[in-house]
């Protein structure tokens, strides 16, 4: 005869765990950590570095990006051009999917990322630089610096 199953009891829910669209989260504008902070607060302050960074205003829409310096995680208003990393201080151009074209490397066969208009990309991995643009066929060339 089968034993009837009693459902498992749900453990109760931590008191860490935010209700869905009661918190929302933003990068510290000091030590890079993301933080999380109840929907209509306008600054929040960093329980590791106490640094206190600004809430956009509701309904902005904010993108991503990782320096290319430091390779620290930004965030940033959507729309921006350029970002500042607080880290390193690279400038990082901040471009739209519409703005960008991919192409494998010419050596290490990496997929790049470059700005529509370049005429050639330089590989992170292999410092190889691989010509692209209006021509048929992508003339690549090696890096001596």
């Amino acid at each position: 005869m089968p034993v009837p199953l009693a459902p498992y009891p749900t453990p109760p829910a931590p008191l860490t765990t935010p209700t869905v669209g009661s918190q929302s989260q933003l990068v510290c504008s000091g030590c890079r950590n993301l933080l999380l902070y109840p929907v209509g607060a306008t600054s929040v302050c960093c329980a590791v570095c106490n640094a206190v960074t600004s809430v956009p205003p509701p309904g902005t829409e904010m993108a991503q990006l990782v320096c290319g310096g430091c390779h620290t995680l930004l965030m940033y208003i959507r729309g921006a051009t350029s970002v500042q990393c607080s880290c390193c201080h690279t400038i990082n151009l901040a471009l739209e999917a519409n703005q960008v074209a991919h192409v494998n490397c010419g050596n290490c066969r990496m997929l790049l990322m470059y700005q529509y208009g370049a005429r050639s990309v330089k590989c992170a991995v292999c410092q190889f630089i691989t010509s692209v643009g209006a021509s048929t066929s992508a003339t690549e060339q090696k890096f001596n610096a």
